[in-house]
């Protein structure tokens, strides 16, 4: 009896509708996360008010799933899937229902804060005191007027995490076109997954991650991606696999991984491979599917005497093979392939040659199949040559733009908005000095040129003054001084920087803030989202407020357009007339009223309610090696050349690049930054990584399904339930596989020490045997210093502060991956 009325107490106490703003008392009370905090006996319940449902979307990974908010007299209670949202149907992730504790959190900044303590670091109090918003925008754009008439905008930086769409991310381009700084606004792309980006921008021209057909697919190779764990759109991706695995036929699954987690378990194979050596296996698989006659001609082209065969070791005679979708496969096989034998790959990665045989033959032989990617294989100094040689295997195979295949997404039908910022550009900003200068992250220079954005070296040029130092930095959902590779660097470079930080949550980097102007949660915003990659066809999700915001928050969007108004000259005057994120949302949803959604979304107010617009309609496909357009009843209308050139495969040669022209035209820096020949430096190839450290152990930090990008560390139940394979609560296990362990005197639960180049952390450990015994798994999660009170202080330390700062020279993607430590007992 004394069970079930525990039981039924926490039941109410969860289910009712004051949980939301019990929220913070109900945490407090988890008393290092054992169990609830006691609550008294059940009673009555006084009648609630009426419910109310508000369409928004969940912010707690790159998704974007749809959500319905149960509000009750004023508070959010319940959290579901949006069943008119096409990336959610009616489910969520775990994390999904646990959005109440980020609008609740009682940690949160309740309004703008000056710093009164000029001294920063980890164990200085900033002083915070409540300001005024008026005196916090004034603040900054006052700032921001002197170093412009003193002709140093430049020495303004603006840096970002993840931008929704057009009400915030969408505004930073004409803002920094019209204050002049080439610094507005530098993403944190490159301490994400830029790899896989750039290597598809050297194979097919699309600087883009990939949409995929998972409903149609037969076989599916998967190196490194966390498909049951932290892959997009992590909730979508959970239906898809129950689809996938009860469809007839059922597609068959292959992972390549490092270590043990839920995909690997859940796959039909699964092949250990020695950490930053997927691009070697990918070329030996490429190099069966070839010698085994597995391509696919009607998209690769075949010999022309139909005597002719690959053969190991042996050169084909060039003009021996017509090509027909794809470019350069002969020197790709003279020079590289044909000496990519899975005997070789088995020396160089440690799976079996009969299982790579295996492997490509399956892979070969099951159409439709995809090769899919993340930041296992491209987190290291060869990242995108790996990423280059799995994504080659999709053209072999033929399933680019091919049903069960993969292509790219299609934007949504916004319309423009109330006025052209052109139209409101001074002298300054049409032809300033600031104009040559470089970025502070020094992407696009000789240093990076074929990267897009370098965050993470920001703060290691602001510290050395290399190109110029930073005059004031603003930061919009990144936290830098925690999620940077060796953030001790950016601990230094900010202390003599006037920051300025959104965050809602008091981080790391909200810590060494000049000024904070907190931005809405998720729950109280409005704001838009064009999907992230998903199926291809266009989609346009909107975030509406549930709830009024519970502290004097304002939108990062709206902050943005204040501060703009206050910028002297006609900047100003443009965001005046640009008014407010409701007025940018409005005018971009003209665009539907010509082109409605198929869930009749023609309007703000239909947005509104439905919560979404989207066109389930991708408009190309590849078939049988030709490509078609849609004509409105079906793919009718065949693609010329030309045509496939521009819209869809955008290199040079208007062909898959087995030799990429992109890289071809920075050869000499990559045979100075990686060695490779600047003759060879085009050809899809294995490059061996450089790891850095000087231990004898492979040290790799994943995502977990509850980490929420970092920002799940002031979130009981995330913590409680942290570590799915081997049970981490409270704590964030290493996990060691027990032969290392041993070896070293570390038992099973052991305070352990892991030391690299940069100093040492200290976490504990529990046994893993389903790990390669070379490599360490330490999930990305605690280590905070900040974050709020449920953060601070957990073990184990942060990996990020044993991991030096060292990135892809191609795509610039930071190196988490690639580290060597050592480990001993605490």
């Amino acid at each position: 009896m004394k069970i079930l009325q525990t039981l039924i107490t926490r039941r109410r106490f969860l289910k009712g509708s004051a949980v939301a703003g019990a929220t913070g008392a109900a945490a407090g009370g988890l008393g290092g996360l054992t169990g609830l905090a006691p609550v008294s006996e059940a009673q009555a319940q006084s009648p609630r008010g009426e419910t109310k449902i508000t369409k928004n979307i969940c912010a707690q990974c790159p998704a974007r799933c749809g959500i319905d908010v149960y509000t009750t007299n004023g508070r959010v209670h319940a959290i579901y899937g949006d069943t008119g949202n096409p990336i959610a149907n009616g489910k969520l992730c775990p994390k999904g229902h646990l959005g109440t504790y980020f609008l609740y959190d009682p940690d949160r900044f309740k309004g703008p804060m000056k710093r009164t303590n000029p001294r920063k670091g980890r164990n200085e109090d900033p002083g915070f005191v409540p300001i005024s918003w008026d005196e916090a925008l004034d603040t900054i754009a006052g700032r921001l007027n002197r170093l412009r008439e003193a002709g140093e905008s430049h020495r303004f930086a603006l840096f970002y995490g993840r931008g929704w769409g057009a009400s915030d991310a969408g505004l930073q381009g004409d803002f920094g076109k019209l204050y002049g700084s080439p610094n507005v606004a530098i993403g944190h792309a490159s301490m994400c997954a830029e790899g896989s980006k750039r290597a598809k921008q050297a194979t097919d021209g699309n600087n883009s991650y990939n949409a995929y057909d998972y409903r149609n697919v037969n076989y599916i190779l998967n190196f490194g991606a966390s498909f049951l764990e932290a892959f997009r759109p992590y909730n979508y991706l959970m239906q898809m696999w129950g689809h996938m695995r009860s469809k007839s036929p059922q597609t068959r699954i292959t992972t390549v991984d490092v270590r043990m987690n839920p995909t690997m378990a859940a796959s039909d194979r699964a092949l250990y491979i020695k950490p930053a050596t997927d691009g070697a296996m990918a070329l030996a698989i490429a190099h069966v599917i070839l010698t085994e006659g597995l391509w696919e001609r009607e998209f690769v082209g075949d010999f022309n005497d139909p005597d002719m065969r690959f053969r190991s070791g042996q050169r084909i005679p060039e003009g021996s093979f017509a090509e027909k979708w794809v470019h350069g496969l002969t020197e790709w096989w003279n020079e590289e392939l044909k000496d990519r034998t899975p005997e070789w790959a088995e020396s160089v990665t440690s799976i079996s040659a009969r299982d790579i045989v295996r492997t490509a033959r399956e892979f070969g032989t099951t159409r439709p199949a995809i090769a899919i990617m993340e930041r296992g294989p491209t987190a290291h100094t060869n990242g995108t040559y790996a990423g280059m040689a799995i994504h080659a295997l999709n053209a072999l195979v033929g399933s680019l733009w091919a049903e069960g295949g993969m292509f790219y997404q299609m934007g949504p039908s916004y319309g423009g908005l109330p006025v052209n910022a052109a139209d409101y550009m001074d002298d300054w900003a049409k032809s300033g000095a600031w104009k040559s200068q470089p970025r502070i992250d020094k992407a696009g220079t000789a240093e990076w040129p074929m990267s897009g954005t370098m965050m993470q070296e920001a703060g290691p040029n602001h510290l050395k003054g290399d190109p110029y130092k930073m005059d004031t930095a603003m930061f919009f959902y990144t936290n830098p001084i925690w999620s940077a590779p060796n953030p001790q660097v950016w601990e230094e470079a900010l202390k003599d920087v006037f920051v300025i930080d959104t965050s809602p949550f008091p981080g790391e980097t909200a810590m060494y803030a000049d000024i904070v102007v907190p931005d809405h949660t998720y729950l109280e915003r409005l704001q838009d989202s064009p999907t992230y990659p998903f199926e291809g066809w266009p989609m346009a999700a909107l975030r509406v407020p549930a709830v009024d915001p519970v502290y004097d928050t304002k939108s990062y969007g709206d902050t943005l357009i204040e501060i703009g108004k206050r910028i002297n000259g006609p900047m100003g005057e443009y965001y005046k007339v640009i008014d407010n994120v409701e007025n940018v949302l409005r005018h971009r949803a003209k665009g539907f009223e010509t082109d409605p959604g198929d869930n009749g979304v023609n309007s703000f107010e239909s947005w509104k309610e439905k919560g979404v617009w989207y066109k389930k309609r991708y408009l190309w496909q590849q078939r049988r090696g030709e490509f078609y357009e849609w004509d409105g009843r079906g793919y009718n209308v065949r693609m010329s050349p030309d045509e496939v050139k521009a819209k869809l495969i955008k290199t040079p040669t208007g062909k898959f690049e087995f030799k990429s022209g992109f890289l071809e035209k920075h050869a000499d820096y990559i045979e100075r930054t990686l060695g490779v020949p600047a003759a060879r430096a085009g050809l899809v190839q294995w490059v061996e990584a450089r790891h850095t450290g000087q231990g004898d152990l492979y040290f790799v930090s994943p995502k977990t399904p509850l980490h929420a990008e970092g920002r799940g560390g002031n979130i009981p139940h995330a913590i409680a339930n942290q570590q799915p394979i081997v049970g981490g609560r409270k704590t964030v296990y290493l996990e060691i596989h027990p032969d290392t362990a041993r070896a070293r005197g570390i038992r099973n639960g052991d305070k352990v020490r892991i030391k690299s180049n940069l100093g040492s952390i200290e976490a504990y450990c529990r046994y893993m045997p389903a790990h390669r015994p070379d490599t360490l798994v330490l999930p990305m999660e605690h280590g905070h210093w900040a974050q709020g009170r449920w953060a601070k202080g957990r073990l184990p330390g942060h990996s990020g502060d044993i991991t030096e700062n060292v990135s892809d020279p191609i795509s610039g993607l930071a190196c988490y991956y690639t580290g060597k430590v050592t480990v001993e007992r605490a």
